[in-house]
C-alpha cells in the first residue's frame, strides 16, 4: 500500500479551528472528541444522511482542516464532475471535495466532519489516511451516518439500527441481529478497520419508508441527527429539518391520502409495524424477514408514484 499520509493535507491552523471559543460553556472533561462521516455514493435513502451533513454545515460554523487528493480517490468517468459553459469558453469546474471539518454544536463543543464522495479507488490506503488524522485530532468515537430503504410506513417513528466496534458503544441504540453479507463501502471498512486498530467506532443507520426512498426526506435526516446527540452528547440543531419534515409530512399525508391503494398498504406497513413491537427490542421480527412478504413500492399504485414525480419537481403521466 502506497503511503496514506501523502493522500491528504492538513491546514495550518487545523488545531486553531478546533479550540473552544472563550465564552463557550466550560467541558465536563467527559465528553469525547467525535467525528461524524458520511460520503455520497453509497446507500442514503431519502437523501438523509446528505441532508443531515448539508443542513450541519449551513446551520454551524465550519472551517475546513484537511482535504483529500480526490485526483488519486475518485472515478472522474463514473461521476463526472459538472462544467460551466460560456458562451465561446469554458468558466468553471466543479472540483469534487472530499473534506475533513470542524465544526461546533450548539455548546460551542468542537467536532469534525468528513464528507464528500465516496472514493472510487484505494479505501485501504484511505482508511489508513483517516486513521492517522484520528490519531492526529486525537478523536475519541467516529460515527457513521447512513440511511437504508425499509417496509416501514412514514406515519411511525423512523428506526435507527446502530453497529459498533465495541458493544457498549450501541447499548441504548436498536440493533440488528441476524448476520447478511451486504455490498461494501469506504465508510464501512473505515469503522472496521479503526475498530482493528483499536479505536472506538460506530454506525447508525436510519429507516426511511422504501416507497419514500428516492426522495428527500428530512424526517429521517432529524432523526438521524438526534440519534447522533444522544449517542455522542453534541447538541446538533434540527429546527429548519423540523420544520421542513412537517411540510412534508403534511404533504405525503395529503397525497397517500387521495389513493386508495395507497392507504391500504400504508395501512399493511403499520400493522407490520406494530405487530413487531413498534421496530424496537431484541425479540421483534427483522422487518426485512426473508420469510414474509414485504409490500413493493409498485404496490402503492400510480398515485404514489405521481406524488413521488411531483414531490421531485418531476413530470407526471
Amino acid at each position: 500500500m502506497l503511503d496514506p499520509t501523502e493522500l491528504y493535507q492538513v491546514e495550518e491552523d487545523a488545531q486553531a479551528a478546533l479550540t473552544r471559543p472563550s465564552d463557550a460553556p466550560m467541558a465536563s472533561g467527559d465528553e469525547p472528541f467525535v467525528l461524524l462521516h458520511h460520503m455520497g455514493g453509497y446507500i442514503d435513502a431519502g437523501h438523509a444522511s446528505r441532508l443531515a451533513v448539508d443542513h450541519l454545515l449551513s446551520a454551524l460554523p465550519s472551517t475546513i482542516v484537511a482535504t483529500f487528493d480526490a485526483d488519486q480517490l475518485i472515478d472522474y468517468r463514473s461521476r463526472r464532475p459538472t462544467m460551466t459553459f460560456e458562451g465561446n469558453r469554458w468558466a468553471d469546474y466543479e472540483e469534487p471535495i472530499l473534506a475533513l471539518y470542524a465544526l461546533r454544536d450548539l455548546a460551542g463543543t468542537p467536532f469534525l466532519l468528513l464528507t464528500g464522495p465516496e472514493p472510487d479507488f484505494q479505501w485501504e490506503r484511505f482508511a489508513a489516511a483517516v486513521g492517522e488524522l484520528v490519531e492526529y485530532f486525537g478523536v475519541d468515537v467516529t460515527v457513521g451516518m447512513n440511511a437504508i430503504p425499509m417496509a416501514v410506513p412514514h406515519t411511525r417513528p423512523a428506526g435507527v439500527t446502530a453497529h459498533a466496534t465495541r458493544p457498549e458503544l450501541i447499548d441504548h441504540h436498536e440493533q440488528w441481529e441476524s448476520t447478511a453479507e451486504l455490498p461494501g463501502s469506504a465508510g464501512a471498512l473505515l469503522e472496521l478497520r479503526l475498530g482493528q486498530t483499536g479505536q472506538d467506532a460506530m454506525g447508525l443507520a436510519v429507516h426511511v419508508p422504501h416507497y419514500l426512498a428516492e426522495t428527500e426526506y428530512p424526517h429521517a435526516a432529524r432523526t438521524l441527527l438526534d440519534h447522533v446527540s444522544v449517542s455522542t452528547g453534541l447538541l446538533l440543531p434540527t429546527d429548519a429539518l423540523t420544520e421542513a419534515a412537517e411540510a412534508v409530512g403534511a404533504d405525503i399525508q395529503r397525497k397517500v391520502a387521495s389513493s386508495e391503494q395507497a392507504t391500504r398498504v400504508v395501512e399493511a406497513l403499520e400493522q407490520r409495524y406494530d405487530s413487531a413491537g413498534g421496530g424496537i427490542g431484541e425479540q421483534r421480527p427483522s422487518l426485512l424477514a426473508e420469510d414474509q412478504p414485504l409490500p413493493t413500492a409498485d404496490e402503492l399504485g400510480a398515485e404514489v408514484e405521481r406524488f413521488l414525480a411531483e414531490h421531485q419537481g418531476g413530470p407526471t403521466e
